[in-house]
């Protein structure tokens, strides 16, 4: 967990807002640190996370999350996180039985373009259960990422309605967060990806868009970070407020600072 973006971000694991939506987007950069943040971020803060991960394994996001203080073992062990590891399971989908259920069914059943399989994982991941388990707080949705699934032959509209689903259960129903990755190829021929980003854009409470250097690669600033609060369709309401801040990525924390006032720069 990283303390700068906490604070750029005004939260902490004390004080969790609920039924919001959070979209990481990436263009050429690599955005998987906003990821380990809130993976951690949500796990020091008691959270029962559901964690599909689609880009990288288990033992990598094991290893971020220990610099940053989480365990995942651990977690996963006593049932605060439960986490797909895509890259193991689409190998296993095409050796079980046909008749038995997989969250990434889709692989197999090219014809059938829904992610249901999928909704129903997360659904039974993050339902409360009564059995004595730990009292943890709110349900977190956690994906890295949504671009994959594209690339899987999957259809921004079967996505967009994975997440509608999900938004419907994991915000509104169980008062839950969500937060989810898509890259941004910056290909204007790439038209699902384009209607992937823009119909997420719409339904995000935060929007946090790391973008690479227009001046290519700098050794002391990594990148950009845009911050797009949204707000609510309302007469009274304040409008969208955002910020752009430079970034520097080190070992176990991110530096973050105003465009040009990086120390290096100083």
């Amino acid at each position: 967990m990283f303390p700068e973006l906490n604070n750029l971000l005004n939260t902490t694991p004390d004080k969790v807002e609920q039924g919001k939506l959070t979209l990481l987007c990436d263009a050429k950069t690599d955005g998987s640190f906003l990821v380990h943040h809130f993976l951690s971020f949500y796990l020091k803060a008691n959270c029962k996370v559901c964690f599909v991960a689609l880009i990288q394994s288990f033992s990598h996001y094991n290893i971020v999350g220990q610099k940053l203080g989480v365990n995942l073992t651990t977690a996963r062990e006593r049932g605060q996180l439960v986490f797909l590891e895509g890259l193991k399971s689409s190998v296993d989908v095409f050796f079980r039985a046909e008749e038995e259920p997989h969250p990434l069914q889709f692989l197999r059943d090219a014809n059938t373009g829904n992610l249901q399989p999928l909704y129903e994982f997360v659904r039974e991941a993050l339902q409360p259960v009564d059995n004595g388990e730990a009292a943890w707080r709110c349900p977190v949705l956690l994906v890295d990422d949504l671009s994959v699934l594209l690339s899987l032959g999957m259809g921004a509209v079967a996505v967009l309605d994975f997440i509608h689903y999900c938004r419907a259960t994991v915000c509104w129903k169980l008062q839950g967060n969500m937060v989810a990755l898509v890259h941004d190829s910056g290909d204007a021929e790439d038209e699902e990806n384009d209607i992937l980003l823009n119909g997420l854009s719409h339904q995000s409470h935060l929007i946090l868009r790391a973008e690479g250097l227009a001046t290519g690669f700098c050794r002391d600033v990594h990148g950009q970070l845009k911050v797009l609060w949204r707000r609510p369709p309302q007469p009274t309401a304040q409008r969208d407020r955002s910020l752009t801040y430079q970034y520097k990525i080190q070992d176990r924390s991110v530096s973050f600072f105003a465009k040009g006032l990086s120390p290096a720069v100083l």
